[in-house]
């Protein structure tokens, strides 16, 4: 761990902008000792009701439980939902005042009922609303952003394709950055490959990474010299990692691979296969969110893009040993990073 010791001291020194799409997680824990009579399904006896940062928000979390300093921007509809986002989120100190209200839409509810360890079912409540004249975005979400932008040191967007990143947003964000010479990492939704330009990088798992290929015409992917779309050996991942890397134009791409770990490409470098720290793996819910939280505070503190990607790893293989979309604690990091001789 001593390697590493400056970059997470330095954690707790950096702020942290987060933007994306804000979802309320409510989770419904219980028992099961029969069946209904009125269908075939399980009787889930209510135990347990709580509520947790989801989407974007998690990203936040995740930052927060880390010691940094987090500033959240996204919307919440004009209802009860949206009030009980932001007190969870004040409640772990993750700064709301960018989380705006949408009176178009209905705050994103994900309902997750579980018994004895198993999710059972998720219920979701969702309204999409895209921006197409950007007026939601121009009238309220530019104004905060540019009014604050001088306090962060790294930048997530974090689209889950609920209508909050647009192309302007994104188009903005990076060129502030690069002014600045301040890190932009995107966790991406594959219909807005293209929205994400000169970004410090994208993080996207196995399967978003197959989506994005397929979404490439065969030509493209012929050229690019990706010889399939099923991310299925490590020449395969290699192959479409690089290809990829050059299609987008951007400086990395750290592809996150399951029980396989994780590879990064960087512009002009050989790529770097880290094998997964995960000794348990309870649910895999908001790995993703933990993973571009580690890396993007991990490059604000100093770390090289290699030297992020390998904390974030770490980070990875705690949190998916837990239920559901969980954060991890500096003292577990410490404690796994200590653990890798």
């Amino acid at each position: 761990m001593h390697k590493y010791a400056g970059i997470l001291n330095a954690f707790t020194r950096k702020h942290i902008l987060v933007i994306g799409d804000l979802i309320l997680d409510q989770y419904i824990k219980g028992s099961v000792s029969r069946i209904s009579p009125e269908a075939p399904v399980p009787v889930v006896l209510q135990e347990q009701l709580f509520h947790t940062p989801g989407g974007a928000a998690n990203v936040a979390n995740n930052l927060s439980s880390l010691g940094a300093k987090v500033t959240l921007v996204g919307r919440v509809g004009d209802d009860k939902e949206g009030e009980l986002l932001k007190k969870v989120l004040a409640e772990r100190h993750i700064r709301t005042e960018g989380v705006l209200t949408d009176k178009r839409v209905e705050t994103i509810l994900k309902t997750r009922i579980i018994a004895h360890r198993q999710q059972v079912v998720r219920i979701d409540r969702e309204t999409v609303a895209d921006d197409p004249d950007n007026v939601f975005y121009r009238k309220t979400v530019a104004p905060f952003i540019k009014r604050n932008f001088h306090h962060f040191d790294a930048i997530i967007i974090s689209d889950y394709g609920k209508g909050v990143v647009q192309a302007a947003l994104v188009a903005d964000i990076t060129s502030m950055c690069r002014q600045k010479h301040i890190p932009v990492i995107v966790d991406p939704k594959v219909e807005h490959l293209k929205f994400y330009g000169p970004v410090t990088s994208i993080t996207p798992n196995r399967t978003e990474t197959e989506n994005a290929l397929k979404s490439l015409e065969p030509d493209t992917r012929r050229g690019l010299g990706i010889g399939s779309t099923k991310l299925n050996s490590m020449k395969v991942i290699i192959e479409a990692g690089e290809g990829l890397l050059k299609y987008l134009g951007i400086e990395s791409l750290l592809v996150t691979l399951g029980e396989d770990g994780m590879c990064l490409f960087e512009a002009g470098k050989a790529h770097h296969h880290i094998p997964t720290k995960a000794r348990e793996v309870f649910d895999v819910s908001g790995a993703g969110d933990t993973v571009i939280s580690v890396f993007a505070l991990s490059l604000a503190a100093g770390a090289t893009k290699r030297q992020a990607a390998d904390i974030a790893n770490h980070a990875a293989g705690i949190v998916v040993a837990k239920i559901g979309a969980a954060a991890v604690l500096p003292e577990e990091l410490v404690r796994s990073l200590k653990e890798d001789k």
